[in-house]
């Protein structure tokens, strides 16, 4: 991105915003998704979410999965986004060290992630 870009928040209807492809992490409706929609509800989204256009129409979510689902319990039918033109190494990068810092992560998530991560960084240097 270039330093005079500037990147804004905008309100995506829920129903525009979709899962990033092969996402490694589950959201799962457990006693912290319930704290995530209760706290939606009573605050709406502190943190906003990152998402980048889709070729077929509306926007893949790169980070913000939890939170989507918590506007989705919350009653919610927008939630705000940041939306970067990124390419799908870059987006598959910033995807798992974004989630990565999570403590609630199964080892078997974390190790997919950075298999994820390992793919799109050798396809960024150009080696298969």
């Amino acid at each position: 991105m270039n330093k005079t870009e500037q990147e804004v928040v905008v309100q995506i209807p829920l129903a525009e915003l979709h899962p990033f492809p092969d996402h490694p992490f589950k959201v799962r409706d457990d006693e912290s998704m319930q704290e995530t929609a209760e706290s939606i509800k009573e605050y709406g989204v502190l943190v906003p979410a990152l998402a980048r256009p889709r070729e077929e129409g509306g926007y893949e979510l790169i980070s913000g999965h939890r939170r989507k689902h918590g506007c989705e319990l919350a009653g919610l039918d927008s939630m705000p986004v940041i939306i970067r033109n990124i390419d799908r190494d870059t987006a598959t990068i910033i995807m798992v060290d974004s989630n990565l810092q999570r403590e609630s992560i199964l080892p078997s998530e974390r190790a997919q992630a950075y298999k994820m991560k390992l793919d799109a960084i050798k396809r960024r240097a150009g080696r298969p």
